[in-house]
């Protein structure tokens, strides 16, 4: 059987908030609606399922996050995921300059957790949270030639 990857889901308390900072980075959004109805209560398995959602892609077209703020019922805050927590883990992005990555975030008062890191002199990395405590990952290839 065939399989392709469609999108990573994320649920989100502000999702204006959630997409001003996934679009300043280069995202684009694909659609926004609102979803609910016994399709969606079947589909997410949650009765009463009543959502806003946007699909954002990014600039390559090759991936997608699907972010959803429900409306009802009523979300429920967790504590932000730690990296070393099982389940999901983070969202992580390729970009030319970590450093510009990291100053676009940081106008949406996101800041890495500890700073930024190289591996090996092949990448440098970090990871921040986001809007809605989303664990995020910036990733630049280093040009070793």
């Amino acid at each position: 059987m065939p399989i392709k990857f469609e999108n990573v889901g994320i649920a989100v308390r502000d999702l204006d908030e959630t997409i001003a900072f996934f679009t300043d980075l280069g995202l684009s959004v694909l659609g926004r609606d609102t979803v609910s109805g016994e399709w969606a209560d079947t589909a997410v398995g949650l009765d009463g399922n009543h959502a806003k959602i946007a699909v954002l892609q990014t600039p390559d077209g090759n991936n997608c996050l699907e972010l959803f703020e429900y409306i009802h019922p009523d979300a429920i805050p967790t504590e932000p995921t730690r990296p070393h927590e099982i389940g999901m883990h983070r969202v992580a992005f390729t970009v030319d300059d970590v450093d510009e990555a990291v100053a676009i975030a940081a106008r949406h008062g996101c800041h890495p957790l500890r700073g930024v890191a190289t591996y090996e002199d092949v990448y440098k990395l970090t990871y921040l949270r986001g809007p809605s405590g989303i664990l995020v990952m910036f990733a630049q290839q280093l040009d070793n030639s």
